[in-house]
């Protein structure tokens, strides 16, 4: 019989633990570089809060004290609740100024965006020379100051020296000769209404036709294969696809003529009587007519708080109906 050899275990090693890791030494110079970003965004985040938030803060505290003209010097004012937006809201005078407000914002909003829409439409069809045309007017529109625009439409509705006078009555309209524009209230608020349109106008259409520019064209040659017209293209293609465009658009306009002020101010200064008076001018009417900067306080933070309720409605509505396209 064969012998066998037995084969004997190796012997075993013993398992080596891993050496230990050295303790991270803590790097000053690290730790510093991983703080500078912050160092110098400091400045900025520091001048915002101070001119963004403490005003509001400030504004908020005053609408809960009685601050007059003697507090304002001599300081120590009391706190009286809400006495002040008691005040405001018991006043027949701020329920008019509010439903002249959100008036004064439906009329611009809808003017804005309508004419805005036609122009960003009409520009997406010039060629290139017409479409640089346009847009270059827009911009020069867009850049003009705000009070050197109202100055010019100050002037162009001037009783005796306006252009617009002179126009239509060279036309025959012999009862506008010398016509008082901005003594009527009906014509004060509707010079306004076209000064704010024409300074708004420019933005929205620039920002429409650079998001009509990202529409792929096979779906206006796929509808119009199908029959559709313009308008039908414009519902059930343009608009949405820029849905969100639309929106913010919408809602930078719905600020920007909630708080006109300079416009107003420098023309009319709310008048004549109280014909142009929105709620940013009649806080301000508040605060420096009668020295009541707490009265002018309260309804500047129902200002804010209106225009951002408006805001939230629209929002809300706009998701809901874009569930429901889902």
């Amino acid at each position: 019989m064969p012998v066998v050899a037995e084969r004997t275990p190796a012997p075993r090693t013993p398992r080596q633990r891993p050496a230990p890791r050295p303790a991270a030494r803590k790097d000053p110079a690290g730790r510093a570089h991983s703080l500078w970003p912050y160092a110098l965004i400091a400045p900025a985040i520091g001048g915002m809060l101070y001119l963004l938030v403490y005003p509001l803060v400030r504004a908020v505290l005053i609408s809960f004290q009685d601050f007059r003209l003697r507090q304002l010097i001599a300081g120590h004012a009391e706190f009286v609740g809400f006495r002040n937006y008691r005040t405001l809201l018991a006043d027949p005078r701020f329920w008019e100024v509010v439903r002249r407000t959100f008036l004064f914002m439906a009329i611009n909003v809808v003017l804005i965006m309508v004419i805005a829409t036609l122009v960003a439409l009409m520009v997406e069809r010039l060629r290139r020379v017409g479409r640089t045309v346009v847009l270059c007017s827009l911009v020069l529109a867009w850049a003009m100051p705000v009070v050197a625009a109202t100055t010019v439409f100050q002037w162009l509705f001037h009783s005796e020296f306006g252009i617009v006078n002179w126009a239509l009555t060279s036309i025959g309209l012999d009862s506008f000769e010398r016509y008082p524009w901005f003594a009527n209230g009906t014509a004060a608020f509707a010079i306004l209404v076209t000064l704010i349109v024409w300074q708004s106008v420019p933005f929205a259409a620039i920002t429409l036709y650079s998001a009509l520019t990202t529409v792929p064209l096979e779906l206006y040659e796929s509808a119009r294969l199908d029959g559709a017209g313009a308008g039908r293209i414009f519902r059930s293609v343009t608009f949405p696809m820029l849905r969100p465009i639309f929106l913010l658009v919408f809602s930078l306009e719905v600020i920007w003529t909630f708080k006109a002020f300079v416009q107003i101010w420098v023309m009319t200064r709310g008048g004549p009587g109280d014909a142009t008076t929105i709620l940013p001018v009649y806080a301000v009417q508040t605060a420096l007519s009668s020295q009541r900067y707490d009265l002018g306080s309260a309804a500047s933070m129902i200002t804010v708080v209106l225009m951002s309720g408006v805001l939230v409605l629209y929002f809300r509505q706009m998701y809901r109906q874009e569930d429901e396209t889902r």
